[in-house]
């Protein structure tokens, strides 16, 4: 378990040192900004939506390590889908982030978003981890209030 740990840590790295869309959508069609007073997480995540896909999407904030490498990787990972299967996935990453430390991660469907179960060993990163998440879920029911882990 040790080895996949350790790329589980590269992942969150390389995402908080390099993150994936992270820009401003000049066209966006749906918004939604999110904060954790208790980390000082700031993020306002933007999407371009094309009927019912996400045709693009794109974060700005600033914060820990975990809540922008959770950013990055949501990005990525919602990317084209539906409204539906983005919602989907949102559910079930919540899941993994607050479900026992010990539950079986399915990080052969999940692919690099199973690095975010580390997290859950560290209770009071949930919300850093799951921050971004929770927006995404406010962006798409349009004009949903600001996203608060409190």
């Amino acid at each position: 378990m040790g080895d996949l740990s350790d790329l589980y840590q590269q992942i969150i790295v390389e995402h908080n040192r390099s993150p994936r869309n992270f820009k401003k959508l000049p066209h966006a069609t749906n918004a939604a900004e999110g904060s954790n007073p208790l980390c000082g997480d700031q993020i306002r995540v933007e999407l371009q939506l094309d009927g019912d896909r996400i045709a693009d999407i794109g974060f700005q904030g600033s914060g820990c390590a975990i809540s922008q490498a959770s950013a990055s990787l949501l990005t990525g990972a919602v990317l084209g889908k539906t409204k539906s299967e983005a919602e989907a996935l949102f559910r079930e990453v919540h899941t993994m982030l607050t479900s026992a430390t010990d539950a079986p991660v399915d990080a052969a469907r999940l692919g690099k978003l199973a690095a975010l179960a580390g997290v859950r060993r560290f209770p009071v990163r949930v919300k850093c981890a799951s921050l971004s998440w929770h927006t995404l879920h406010a962006a798409l029911r349009e004009g949903a209030e600001p996203v608060t882990t409190e």
